[in-house]
């Protein structure tokens, strides 16, 4: 079992972000928050060290995605990602790579 809690739903509930979440669209294709994020070294890297099975179900979330987009279609609403329930599975990874990239850092400033 991963050692790493991803938390569920956004940090603070609001109608404005749940807006600007529903607005986005990427929703609509089954896709979660973390699924979208710009892929710099940091979060490549968060990608590379999910367990086998997150990161197969973040390919298959994609590759329906991009399926979706390319027939110009959209999941059922029942099937779209819920602003409550999006979960950050990607965030703990995250939040790790930039800390050792921060220390690394501040290593090579003093040494």
């Amino acid at each position: 079992m991963s050692k790493y809690m991803a938390r569920v739903g956004p940090a603070v509930f609001s109608k404005l972000g749940k807006w600007a979440y529903e607005m986005s669209g990427f929703n609509q294709y089954g896709l979660h928050r973390d699924d979208c994020l710009y892929e710099n070294e940091d979060v490549a890297e968060a990608v590379r060290r999910l367990p086998r099975k997150m990161y197969d179900e973040r390919n298959y979330r994609i590759l329906r995605a991009l399926h979706l987009s390319m027939t110009k279609t959209i999941l059922p609403k029942e099937q779209w990602t819920k602003y409550e329930e999006d979960i950050k599975y990607l965030e703990p990874y995250l939040n790790e790579v930039v800390k050792e990239r921060e220390e690394r850092e501040e290593w090579n400033k003093t040494h």
